[in-house]
Order: C-alpha cells, then structure tokens, then sequence
C-alpha cells in the first residue's frame, strides 16, 4: 500500500513539474525559411498568391495523401482562402494583405487554437533569383497550445523541416513552369503586310547576338518614343545573313512605323518591307528556344514543297514584352520565313 502511495506521489510530482514546465514556455513562436530561387519574383509571387496551386508544393499533403483540401470560389489575393482537413483537426487560411510582388499576410487558423500569422516575403536578386522567406508567428499563447507544441517537438520541429520541403517544391514546379514552350508552323502561307520601320544594323558574332541585340533594340525603341513616333506594332529582328560556319549573323533592330520617318539620328535608319508571302511559325516560350523554331521552320519548307525566296525577308517579331510578361513560357514570339 505505501508502495503504490509512493508511486501516486512520484507521478504528482511529475505532473507538476511537467505542467510547471509547461506554463513557463514562451507566450510566443515564430519559425522562418528562406530558399533562393532562380525565378523573377513575379513568377514566384503568382504561385503562392493562390491557393489552388499550394496543394502541388506543400510538404503537407505530400506527407498525408488522404489530406481533404477545400477550395472555394475565391482562393487568389486578398480574401483568398483555403482549408484542409487530417488525422490532427481542421485548419483553414486566408490572405489579408499583399503588396504585388514583394509580400503577403496571411492568417492561419487550426481547430481552437490560437490563430496564426503567415508571411511572405519576395527579394529579387542581380542575379535574376529571388530570395523567398516563408515566416509563420504566433503569441499569447494558451496553456493548451503550449502543451501540445512541447509534447509535439515544439513548433520548430513541427514546421521547420515542412516549410524547408515545401520551398524546395514550390522552386521545383516554378522552375519548370518557366521551360514549358511549343513551336507551332501554320499550315498554310502568311500574307505579311510589310510597312515602313526604324532600325539600326550590327554584325557580330552569333554567340554574341542575344547580348548585342538587347543592346540594341532599346536604343530604336527609345528614339521612337522621345519622338513621338507612333510604332505599328511589335517589334522585331530582321536577318540579313546567318553563317553558322563562319559564327557570324548580320541582322537589323528594328521597330514598325506607319508612316515612313526621316530620322535625326545617323544610329537609326529608315527601311521599308514589301508586302511578302511567308511561313509563319510561332514559338510559346523562352527565347533559348528560337534556334529550335528556326530549325524546325527551315526544315519544313522544302519538306512541304516550298521554295525560299532569294534574299526574301526573314524576320522574327517578339509579341510579348519581357518586362511586364515574367514567366518565359508566357512569351511569343513569330517568325516569318520568305517564300515563293
């Protein structure tokens, strides 16, 4: 009997300490990732800012495949929400605040206990990467959460290694969202209008073109702006010469006008494109992958009984700006290839 008197004592003892233990936690938490990914923060922020595309990264459901995910009507921006449902309770989140780009406030709300705040932070680089940072904080919390966090491993272990995962995924699917692309030939011939344009011409090397050419484009665009030249549509490239032997490419810059424009500057020419029949080729995607729409262009022509034109046009027209189209996948581009 003093024996079991003497167990029920011991077993107090540890009941207290541990409650004691428990009670002298913090009041507070906060756990932090950061993962550096070499994607704009434009493409990045576009992932997480809605929820239908967090159950393809998050660490979570991985870990539990019979997790419910709930999507609503509204699951992007600000009043985006979502929730889930595991073995563990029910949880739900929703954003309360976002500058474009650059952050996200989020609150997170799991069974009773207190709510969470979630936040996002997006820091582009030099580079091109951008440094994300994936915060989750909570304070004053109750005795019960505190118990379940110390008996738990503590919210570090409990949502550090997830959130680590998670990055690590959400870079994963980023990154290839960036490579998708395709490379459509029309059937049949493209009648292009030509018209007048600006341009200013270089030769170089062909390992040279995309730099030459990003210094270069800019300059025709800028002039046609401080002039108050009123462009006819996209920009584009024309290739005068392609010498794959020899790595040499002569090619213009070149942006459309409608009218014809004497130019003040002895850089930026005047030119004028007949009216031509062409193939027309479209590539959705990076611009790493316009030797492949060339390749497939060129082969296509003889192989569908066309004839090249002697010295014809060869132009390469880019629809989508870089600067405010982030994704690479979303860029089109359309080549125009001279024939008979």
């Amino acid at each position: 009997m003093k024996a079991i008197k003497y167990i029920l004592f011991l077993l107090l003892i540890a009941i207290i300490g541990t409650a004691i233990y428990i009670a002298v936690q913090p009041n507070s938490f906060e756990v932090s990732r950061t993962r550096t990914i070499k994607a704009p923060s434009a493409v990045i922020y576009d992932n997480v800012i809605d929820f239908k595309n967090w159950e393809a990264w998050s660490s979570w459901v991985e870990a539990d495949p019979d997790m419910l995910i709930t999507i609503p009507e509204q699951t992007k921006g600000v009043g985006g929400s979502y929730s889930w449902q595991d073995k563990h309770g029910i949880g739900t989140m929703k954003t309360l605040k976002v500058a474009p780009n650059a952050s996200i406030e989020q609150i997170m709300q799991f069974e009773n206990f207190p709510s969470s705040d979630v936040n996002w932070k997006f820091t582009p680089n030099d580079d091109g990467s951008t440094d994300v940072t994936w915060t989750i904080s909570g304070k004053d919390l109750p005795f019960d959460f505190k118990a379940f966090a110390t008996f738990t491993g503590g919210m570090e272990k409990q949502i550090g290694p997830h959130y680590e995962r998670s990055l690590e995924k959400l870079d994963s699917i980023v990154s290839a969202s960036m490579k998708v692309y395709s490379i459509k030939i029309d059937d049949s011939i493209a009648d292009h209008s030509g018209g007048y344009y600006l341009y200013n011409t270089a030769s170089c090397k062909i390992t040279e073109l995309k730099a030459k050419m990003t210094e270069m484009l800019p300059k025709v665009g800028n002039y046609a702006m401080a002039n108050n030249i009123t462009m006819a549509g996209a920009p584009f490239t024309y290739y005068h010469k392609w010498d794959e032997k020899n790595n040499a490419v002569m090619f213009s810059s070149c942006v459309p006008t409608t009218t014809k424009v004497i130019s003040t500057d002895s850089e930026i020419l005047t030119g004028q494109i007949k009216p031509f029949k062409a193939v027309k080729t479209t590539l959705n995607g990076n611009y790493d992958n316009l030797k492949e729409a060339w390749e497939s262009a060129m082969k296509y022509i003889p192989e569908n009984g066309f004839e090249f034109t002697a010295d014809g046009p060869m132009l390469e027209t880019y629809l989508t700006d870089p600067m405010s189209t982030p994704n690479p996948a979303d860029w089109v581009t359309e080549i125009y290839i001279a024939v008979k």
